[in-house]
């Protein structure tokens, strides 16, 4: 266990300086840059060619990339180029929103999805199968942003209601954080369920054809015990994976819920960076997601050896 923890940390940090380099080349590769931003395109050339220099632009690339290299890995991700503001404490402060809204969305849609999925492969070819099935191809299909408005449109209109527009983190009121987060958090969890349910329905389908659980049916083995001695076991090891890459997605793919419900969050500050050519809070969110799916990842192949001690990690 020591060794392989050795080699994927090994292993992490040259995935990581591989992916620093990559991100840097690619956010540097977007048209226009912060001096455009903030003078247009037709501003005076002296005081272009100044503000390019307060902000290292003249430099050349591979000394740009080793000086951002160099402070990041010191500990400093710099100061916003647009907002003067400490990118770590800027990214903190969305990274513990995106955070919440992920965990929390991971575990309704766990605790939808997981149960809806195991019925319907238990009850494969009948009739509740066949509903199960009919909203995990809702779900499925159904774009988040969609599910979102219909949310707020439909709360609104029935219950004469709407989340506030100002968000309230958990430390100053718990009840105002989760009246923020609830519709946010549903929207999300009901395409998750829908994925999971349909996810595990596939997984408890296939291992009940597996000829060792045909073999334990046949003989008369309790059914109950088929399942959580054989099924389960099966179906653990790939929902967890699949669980792991749920988490990464929406991490990384919640610009379009955050923005919607005007929440702080990780994906909203990668937009704004992104549109305002913002290359320090750019590049440090971009790691920031890379870093959070690698341990991510190292989770998931741990928790494989906790499921089923005869996995071997390599």
């Amino acid at each position: 266990m020591v060794g392989y923890l050795v080699r994927r940390f090994a292993a992490s940090i040259f995935t990581a300086l591989l992916a620093s380099g990559v991100i840097f080349v690619l956010t540097r590769s977007v048209p226009g840059d912060v001096v455009a931003q903030m003078l247009g395109q037709t501003s005076d050339p002296t005081a272009a060619q100044a503000l390019r220099a307060f902000f290292g632009l003249d430099q050349p690339m591979y000394s740009q990339y080793l000086g951002w290299l160099g402070r990041m890995l010191s500990g400093d991700l710099g100061t916003s180029w647009t907002r003067g503001q400490p990118v770590a404490q800027m990214l903190g402060d969305a990274v513990l929103v995106t955070l919440q809204l992920s965990l929390m969305t991971v575990a309704i849609a766990t605790a939808v999805g997981v149960p809806l999925g195991v019925l319907a492969g238990i009850y494969e070819g009948r009739w509740p199968s066949s509903l199960i099935q009919v909203f995990n191809l809702l779900g499925l299909a159904a774009p988040v942003f969609w599910v979102g408005l219909m949310l707020l449109v439909g709360v609104s209109t029935v219950f004469d209601w709407s989340p506030p527009l100002l968000y309230t983190s958990p430390r100053q009121s718990i009840v105002d954080n989760l009246s923020i987060l609830a519709l946010p958090i549903v929207s999300l969890g009901i395409l998750q369920a829908a994925a999971y349910s349909q996810f595990v329905h596939q997984s408890v389908v296939s291992a009940f054809h597996q000829e060792y659980v045909r073999t334990a049916i046949a003989k008369g083995v309790p059914l109950r015990m088929v399942f959580f001695k054989h099924v389960l076991r099966n179906v653990a090891i790939p929902l967890v994976t699949f669980m792991g890459l749920i988490l990464i997605q929406i991490l990384g793919g919640a610009v379009i819920i955050e923005s919607l419900f005007a929440l702080p969050g990780l994906g909203r500050l990668l937009l704004s960076s992104i549109e305002t050519r913002d290359y320090p809070v750019l590049q440090a969110a971009l790691m920031i997601v890379v870093v959070v799916a690698m341990v991510v990842n190292l989770i998931v192949d741990l928790l494989y050896r906790v499921i089923d001690p005869r996995v071997r990690l390599t």
